[in-house]
Order: structure tokens, then C-alpha cells, then sequence
């Protein structure tokens, strides 16, 4: 099982990480801004649970496809207390997931597996970048919404399946490994920008991440963000057995 990524310089916990979502949504730009975390996060669970299922029919044998199964429903159970958690905010979950939609959409279909490996290469990879940074930016959010965020970044058993899966495919066939490091390179640089898009198009999130409000980052705390991000990309690669 893989070790949840956790951010090298936690920062002290004083303003919004140090408080409870009561006290730290008073801050009307906060709240926004974590309306729109939680929808881009919800609407992340949803399409990772459409994805496993549509790759579970890739799947070589009755056991593989049962095990994605089991996967799929376990980002729904994440999506289902995300939209939980924007009801009992008084958010409409649909409105806050909406405007990260076609960018995630966009993601998906830029990235479609072509085969069974691919689609374990991308879900755990992929998906590892866009957990790591959203890891980052919990440890600015208040203690409730931090708690949640959490939670819902909690491997769903892919890591060690995909590693298990993709390192024996290597083993038998040892050139599938130089198709699959192009690959990840490739989904590596595609969730960043995406990632960074996502970011840019919402001012209240931005606003959060750097300066402003939630202990954001400085400029200089973005690029070593980013650093630590991709250094965790680079022992995801090892433990599948490829080359960054």
C-alpha cells in the first residue's frame, strides 16, 4: 500500500488552519473558496468512479473486473460524502461541481487509455498527482474541512493493485515498460496543466492558494509545491518499475 504523500512544510497552524469550518467560513471569500474545492473534488470522485467502471470492462480476467468494481464504489462512497458535506454547508452540490466540469471532461478524454494497463497507469498515476496536490492544499483548510478532505484521498486499494498488475506485465513482456514510462510522462504533464487551469479559472480558489486567505502559498512555496509533487511522481514511476 502506498504512503499518502504529506506535504514537506506544513505551515504553522495559526488563522483558518488552526479553526473549525464555524468559525473559519465567517470569512465570506473562504467559504467560496472551499465551496469550489469541495466541487472540484466531488466532481473528481464522480468521474474516477465512471472511469473505473467503464475500465473494469478492459479488465483480462473475472477477478480484475471485480476488484475495479470494488474501487469504483468506493470513489462513489467519497463523491457521496462530498455532496454531503456541500448540502450541510447550504451549497448546491450540482452548482459547485459545474464549473469544473468540462475541464476534467476535457482531462479524461485527452487521456483515454488504449488498453487494460494503460488505464491502471493512469489511474494510478494520474490520479496520485491530483490527490498530492489537493494533500497540499488541506494543510491550509480548516480542521472540519481538512478532516474530509482527508478522508476522501484515502487509497481505494488501487496503488497496490496497479503496481502488482503493471510490474508482472513488465516481467512478461519487458518492452510494454518503455510504451508505459512515455505514458505516464505524458499523464504527469497533462494533470499539472490541468491541475493549473483548474486554479486559474476560479478567482476564490486562487485567492487561497496564493496569499489572501487559508495561510496561502507564496510564490516561492508554489514552486517547491510543485517539486514535492513531482518528486513523489518519481517513486510512484520506480515502484511500477519505470523509468521517470
Amino acid at each position: 500500500m502506498e504512503t499518502p504523500h504529506t506535504p514537506a512544510d506544513t505551515p504553522a497552524e495559526t488563522t483558518i488552519a488552526a479553526k473549525d469550518w464555524a468559525a473559519a467560513s465567517a470569512e465570506p471569500q473562504y467559504r467560496a473558496a472551499v465551496v469550489d474545492l469541495l466541487g472540484a473534488l466531488a466532481y473528481g470522485e464522480l468521474a474516477a468512479f465512471e472511469r473505473l467502471a467503464e475500465d473494469a470492462k478492459l479488465a483480462p480476467s473475472l477477478e480484475d473486473k471485480a476488484e475495479l468494481a470494488a474501487m469504483a464504489s468506493a470513489e462513489f462512497h467519497h463523491f457521496e460524502q462530498l455532496r454531503a458535506r456541500l448540502t450541510t454547508i447550504e451549497a448546491d452540490p450540482t452548482a459547485a461541481m459545474e464549473p469544473f466540469a468540462a475541464a476534467l471532461d476535457e482531462f479524461h478524454r485527452q487521456t483515454a487509455p488504449s488498453d487494460w494497463l494503460e488505464g491502471l497507469v493512469k489511474a494510478y498515476v494520474g490520479d496520485s498527482i491530483a490527490s498530492d496536490f489537493y494533500r497540499e492544499v488541506a494543510a491550509r483548510l480548516d480542521t472540519d474541512t481538512r478532516e474530509l478532505v482527508l478522508a476522501v484521498l484515502d487509497d481505494t486499494g488501487h496503488a497496490s493493485f496497479a503496481v502488482e498488475k503493471v510490474r508482472s506485465a513488465i516481467e512478461a513482456e519487458p518492452r510494454v515498460g518503455g510504451r508505459l514510462a512515455l505514458w505516464a510522462r505524458r499523464l504527469m504533464g497533462e494533470a499539472l496543466s490541468q491541475a493549473q487551469r483548474v486554479v486559474a479559472d476560479r478567482d476564490a480558489l486562487s485567492t487561497m492558494l496564493v496569499g489572501g486567505v487559508a495561510d496561502g502559498f507564496d510564490l516561492a512555496e508554489v514552486g517547491r509545491m510543485f517539486t514535492r509533487i513531482t518528486e513523489a511522481h518519481t517513486k510512484r514511476m520506480a515502484a511500477l518499475g519505470l523509468s521517470a
